[in-house]
């Protein structure tokens, strides 16, 4: 389950990379623009302005997701991006930090690349800071003998979203002209325990639902301190958080 409130806690600093991955998007007037796993939906309107002829089309696998997408005044729909296929006229496809989520991720990029039409766009970014200790960290609590039996195999492997070079041959291969690169952001949090407060809306996700009250206390008892120790604070309570993204614009020739 995901909580749309602790994930937009931090909107502001998750919502550059999707303008940035979009500034590298060249359609004029495409005729269908999806957004592949659109989340709350806060970001969906920057596609209406940006190409306000176009049909918007707004999914997303998480119903609580989808709800608050609603609330807001999105038309989104519930669709597991697995069993997604772009339709014929779907011009661009806008994937912005979901495809992390998805094991074996790179087995249905080709399979959506081909159904594109000539001229369309494919943008996505995935973070790509699975090894850094906002990571390693909690991954070593859970796969401590205290936790083992509870959240053993609950965090994603350090190697969850390939090298960037591995998509630029993904788009290549499928005869896309691929735009790939790689930023890192230093994000300047505030607040008692912001790095806690941050992977508590994405990391931590599945260890929540593993746990109940009581256990999940516990849990962010142990690692509050440590995430303290890796990231601390500088002068007037200013937390720097640096967050890897990987990014790929493919445009079909």
């Amino acid at each position: 389950m995901w909580d749309p409130t602790t994930y937009l806690a931090f909107a502001g600093h998750r919502e550059r990379p999707f303008h940035d991955l979009l500034a590298r998007v060249g359609a004029t007037d495409p005729r269908q623009v999806v957004d592949l796993g659109c989340g709350p939906g806060q970001l969906t309107p920057v596609l209406s302005h940006r190409w306000p002829a176009a049909k918007i089309t707004a999914l997303d696998s998480s119903a609580e997701m989808v709800e608050a997408a609603r609330a807001a005044g999105i038309d989104a729909a519930l669709t597991d991006v697995r069993d997604w296929q772009p339709d014929p006229d779907t011009d661009v496809v806008v994937c912005n930090a979901v495809l992390q989520w998805v094991t074996g991720h790179l087995d249905l990029l080709p399979a959506w690349l081909d159904r594109l039409p000539t001229g369309a766009w494919f943008a996505f970014q995935v973070p790509g800071n699975f090894a850094e200790h906002s990571h390693t960290i909690p991954r070593g609590i859970a796969e401590s003998p205290a936790w083992r039996d509870t959240l053993g195999g609950t965090f994603r492997p350090v190697d969850a979203v390939p090298r960037p070079e591995v998509y630029a041959g993904v788009l290549a291969e499928a005869g896309f002209a691929a735009d790939v690169w790689e930023t890192t952001y230093l994000h300047e949090l505030r607040g008692a325990d912001p790095v806690l407060n941050w992977i508590s809306g994405t990391a931590l996700r599945p260890v929540r639902a593993a746990l109940d009250e009581t256990r999940w206390q516990e849990f962010t008892a142990e690692l509050a301190p440590r995430l303290r120790a890796a990231y601390p604070a500088h002068g007037e309570d200013v937390t720097w958080f640096p967050m890897r993204r990987i990014f790929a614009v493919g445009h079909k020739k």
